[in-house]
Parts: C-alpha cells; structure tokens; sequence
C-alpha cells in the first residue's frame, strides 16, 4: 500500500474521529483495497468492496468528510479485518 493510502488508513482509524479527510483520499484508498466505484445520482456513489455493496454521499460543498461518515467507514473496514 502506497504511502499516501496508509497516512488515509491512519486517520480513518485515529482515537477521535477526524473531519480532516478529503473524500478523494477515501475513495483512492478504497480503490487500492480493490473496491469498484460507481457513480449515482446526486452525490451518491456505489462501493462495492468485500463482496458487499455500500451507498455514499460525496460531500460537498465542502471537499471534506464528516465525522459520522468517517465512523461508519472505520467500522466496515475493521468488520472485514483492515486495519493500520
């Protein structure tokens, strides 16, 4: 994993959850764990990752991704065993 995709993983996975994280970060690190990205309507996007499929927003206007977001994806990938 690259550099910049674990520095990602790190502050998915920090004690306090962070609002720091771009949501392209997010969906760069997704897409190096193997995840398929598929446009939706508005600013939803499909992830299929680990055999199972997830509905996101994209944030916005702010480029940056909410706490709650950040906590939910934090709890998917430690259910299937990624971890820093």
């Amino acid at each position: 994993m690259k550099r910049k995709h674990q520095k990602t993983l790190e502050l998915i996975f920090s004690h306090t959850v962070s609002s720091n994280i771009a949501w392209r970060d997010i969906e760069a690190l997704l897409g190096e764990l193997g995840a398929t990205i598929e446009e939706h309507e508005g600013a939803r996007v499909l992830v299929r990752l680990f055999g199972d499929r997830r509905v996101c927003h994209r944030p916005h206007p702010s480029p940056m991704t909410d706490k709650g977001a950040v906590a939910s994806l934090r709890a998917w990938l430690n259910e299937n065993g990624v971890r820093p």
